[in-house]
């Protein structure tokens, strides 16, 4: 099943050249695929454009098997794929960690009782219940970076996009990272300047070259 296909994306934001310039890509469900690229070169853009936060000035987005235009379409796909950003406290914002996990289930209607099950239970999965009662902001940037995946992961989302996920983190929680995400059942769209880590969690890449995917 294809998860998500953009075909030709063309974006140029206000005033400055082109930076994606017929860009197409596939992700299907269990693929495992890496975008590398320069700065600059369109990455996060891309996946801006993948979940509806900027529209593309020609080329389709096309997401579980339907084209998505308007903003209401992107409704959905939102609630079905989590988007890990490159800076966690773009993402991060209640008091608590165990607050911010269960922020997602509850604005799917959730009881206030089975966001905290949910909470929990992501965080045993993750090996990070010591973080539960935490102040967000006093986290390290690798352990918030660790919580955002949490925050993530309780949407129980069918695919992730990873915006340079190693960002501000320590050879430990690397691999620790790593780690869980080789256990998860998801599909991936990995965005990565670290070469050993795309290797390792998805060897299939692309590179963004010219506003482009081609083959590196």
């Amino acid at each position: 099943m294809t998860i998500l296909a953009l075909e030709n994306i063309h974006f140029a934001y206000p005033g400055q050249p082109p930076v994606l310039e017929g860009a197409s890509v596939q992700l299907t469900a269990g693929q495992r695929l890496s975008i590398a690229g320069p700065n600059g070169a369109g990455k996060s853009t891309l996946f801006r454009i993948a979940l509806g936060l900027q529209h593309p000035t020609a080329g389709t987005v096309t997401v579980f098997g339907k084209e998505r235009r308007v903003e209401a379409d992107f409704h959905e796909v939102r609630r079905r794929i989590g988007l890990v950003f490159q800076d966690p406290d773009d993402q991060l914002f209640c008091p608590t960690v165990a607050e911010d996990i269960a922020f997602g289930p509850l604005n799917l209607g959730r009881t206030k009782g089975e966001a905290l099950a949910i909470v929990d239970k992501v965080l045993a999965d993750l090996n990070l219940m010591h973080l539960r009662d935490r102040i967000t902001h006093k986290l390290s940037g690798g352990e918030k970076r660790l919580v955002t995946l949490a925050t993530v992961l309780a949407m129980e989302p069918e695919a992730l996009l990873l915006d340079e996920p190693t960002n501000a983190l320590d050879t430990k929680n690397e691999a620790r990272l790593l780690e869980i995400l080789q256990d998860l059942p998801q599909a991936i769209l990995l965005v990565s300047h670290n070469p050993a880590f795309r290797a390792a969690l998805a060897p299939d890449t692309l590179e963004l070259r010219g506003g482009k995917l081609v083959l590196p």
